[in-house]
């Protein structure tokens, strides 16, 4: 391990960020496998900083127990990469691509860590997170063909079936694939104490307002930003706790009692559904459909807005709206946002959409994005939202009028009942566990 922090800009190093799967893309990549009935595999290149040329001039002390006693002033210049230096992660990656580039392998269009090989009618597809690398392909010979690809130039290490990924656990199944984090739930749950509490049927009660609470007593910051921090990283796999995490962490600058008891809440949720996670069926549809819905001005800090769609967004709108309309307007355009980068993705799977479908419950959105119209209601929307109304002329979206009940979007917008939470579970594929096969 090299001495990385005394490197300087421009003389030690020039670029060092290295891109990374995000996890909207493995899970783009496990519904693919899902869908297409692949058996996702994992391996892991050893050593993997090692294998990189150093194109940078640098130098290093001799290592204490092995200097030279010829010339104990003198220093080594290194030919490669070790690990603790800056331009480590950009090295690798390059390293990685370039090679995976010269066996014939395309890299994705806009997700520089998506490598794709067609072969006649098949496909193999590959990510990579720095070192950990996960393939599947449509013919499984074509998968032993990677692996001695790879075998061939690095020394890897064959974990075999994919069963954990990125703090995922991954279940493969015959019949589909699935996704959750109980063990990251009972460690969560050991770790605060919380293993012996009663459970909870919902995350957050039913017409719940949290606000500042600027009466009642402050409590520690460091243990609620834990809390949040590790309720936030769960939300890979649970998106029943994404809207009741999001409302608490807005409070993270200056915790107060009633958001402790919030978030224990949710807490407690986890303790009586530790199993729950993503179900990708095989063989299920592939069509791209969005739903996305806003609330108005329901932060209780500073009025912004809570937007959902289901690609697990549930950002707070950072504007403050000052109508319902504007609210939902804005939210579509977040949506489409993230409709657009899944086309795109999906795409290199080989699959070319037009006229994707978003469906909101909020006519007066549509008609806004539908009509070139301009009202003095809405005149004053910021313009890096109106892009959506140039996609819907081009064909790209089109926005659906679909019934408050039938919103799956809610989920992200606002707490419910126990009987409409599991509704909409159930709707977005939640499962407590996979069907027995």
């Amino acid at each position: 391990m090299q001495k990385g922090f005394r490197q300087q800009e421009g003389i030690d190093y020039d670029e060092t960020f290295a891109p990374v799967a995000e996890i909207e893309a493995i899970r783009i990549f496990l519904a693919y496998a899902a869908h297409k009935n692949m058996i996702v595999y994992q391996m892991d290149v050893k050593c993997a900083f090692l294998n990189c040329v150093l194109h940078k001039e640098v130098y290093v002390e001799q290592p204490e127990g092995f200097v030279d006693p010829r010339f104990p002033t003198h220093v080594y210049a290194l030919d490669k990469v070790l690990y603790g230096l800056k331009q480590a992660p950009r090295a690798w990656y390059e390293t990685l691509t370039i090679y995976l580039l010269e066996a014939g392998q395309k890299k994705g269009t806009i997700d520089p860590t998506l490598f794709l090989l067609r072969s006649g009618n098949d496909l193999t597809i590959v990510h990579i997170y720095v070192d950990d690398i996960i393939f599947a392909s449509t013919k499984p010979e074509l998968c032993k063909e990677f692996e001695h690809t790879m075998k061939s130039q690095f020394q890897m290490s064959m974990m075999g079936e994919l069963t954990f990924f990125l703090g995922l656990q991954v279940r493969q199944h015959p019949n589909g694939i699935f996704i959750n984090q109980a063990k990251y739930v009972h460690d969560l749950l050991k770790c605060f104490d919380f293993s012996g509490s009663s459970s909870v049927s919902t995350p957050m009660p039913r017409s719940f307002q949290l606000d500042a609470d600027l009466s009642s007593k402050p409590i520690d910051q460091k243990n609620y930003r834990a809390i949040i921090g590790s309720l936030l990283y769960l939300t890979a796999s649970r998106l029943d706790i994404v809207f009741s995490t999001g409302v608490c962490a807005r409070y993270q600058c200056d915790p107060r009692e009633s958001h402790l008891t919030a978030v224990k809440r949710i807490l407690r949720y986890l303790k009586g559904t530790p199993d729950f996670g993503l179900w990708y069926p095989k063989d299920s549809g592939f069509e791209l459909i969005a739903y996305r819905d806003s609330d108005h001005a329901g932060c209780k800090l500073n009025r912004k807005s809570t937007s959902g769609a289901c690609q697990f967004l549930g950002d707070k709108l950072n504007c403050v709206s000052l109508s319902t309309a504007e609210a939902e307007y804005v939210a579509a355009a977040c949506c489409c946002s993230q409709v657009l980068w899944m086309k795109t993705q999906l795409a290199d799977f080989g699959y070319t959409m037009q006229r994707i479908p978003i469906y909101c419950d909020a006519k007066s959105a549509i008609q806004i994005t539908a009509n070139p119209v301009q009202h003095s209601r809405t005149k004053h929307i910021d313009i890096r939202y109106r892009f959506i109304k140039d996609h819907v002329e081009k064909g790209n979206i089109k926005l659906y009028f679909v019934e408050s009940d039938l919103q799956l979007a809610d989920l992200f917008t606002k707490p419910f009942d126990e009987k409409r939470h599991f509704f909409l579970l159930t709707k977005l594929g939640m499962l407590d566990l996979p069907p027995e096969v």
